[in-house]
């Protein structure tokens, strides 16, 4: 307890569950463990990290490749349709007035599921086929979930985080600026537990195979028992 409280000194709690660290971290270890589970068990790309996907298209267009070109082109779209799904439904929820921490779990449980069914895909379907599917999450995710506590991230990808986070502690360290430092290790700890779900994504996936990304799913199950548990943190303090 004596550990929590001196952790929240530095860096302070959320007050939405759908910004919260601890929702970030399972988010991000999701995105680091799809990375590896489609680099190494479904055909050697990424499929969250679609601005690899558009110098594809561009090198495939350069060498008259025009498989590579549309294959990568197939992906971009998976994603930008998930982003745009994302935004659709959460426009009409918000329309009708409900609590955004509502409409995550919401995104938490579909994302589940349909990560659930890719499992389920046998290896001798087109890896095309299946990666586009968990672009499409990819972009649902990235949309969905755009703010950590008070400041803007990324769950499926680092680059942003990265600068983000050396941003923060160059001025935390300039200006004494505990603001800064506490988002600085927010990025940081998200960052870490990226790189860890990369990690276990690559173990899984070369042990158990194109199944191993039932873990991914259980985890997103996971992360709805945190807006329980905010809740019922809530209900205690009241």
């Amino acid at each position: 307890m004596k550990i929590k409280r001196k952790f929240r000194e530095i860096v302070p709690s959320h007050n939405n569950t759908h910004e919260s660290l601890r929702l970030g971290i399972i988010l991000a270890a999701v995105g680091g463990f799809l990375e590896a589970y489609t680099y190494i068990g479904r055909g050697g790309v990424f499929a969250n990290a679609e601005s690899g996907n558009i110098v594809l298209i561009a090198i495939g267009l350069a060498q008259k490749n025009y498989k590579m070109s549309i294959l990568a082109f197939i992906q971009v779209i998976a994603f930008i349709l998930g982003a745009l799904a994302n935004e659709t439904i959460r426009q009409r929820e918000r329309e009708k007035g409900i609590h955004p921490n509502r409409y995550s779990k919401i995104v938490l449980l579909v994302e589940a599921i349909i990560l659930f069914i890719v499992g389920l895909i046998p290896e001798t379907v087109p890896h095309s086929s299946v990666t586009s599917i968990v672009a499409f999450i990819s972009g649902m995710q990235i949309s969905a979930f755009k703010t950590l506590v008070d400041s803007p991230y990324s769950t499926t990808i680092c680059t942003g985080n990265l600068r983000s986070a050396s941003e923060a502690f160059l001025k935390a360290i300039k200006y004494k600026d505990k603001l800064n430092r506490a988002r600085g290790i927010r990025y940081s700890i998200v960052i870490i537990f990226f790189a860890l779900g990369a990690a276990l994504g690559g173990i899984l996936t070369e042990e158990i195979g194109v199944k191993s990304i039932f873990a991914a799913s259980f985890l997103l199950l996971a992360a709805l028992v945190i807006f329980y548990l905010d809740n019922k943190e809530s209900k205690d303090e009241i």
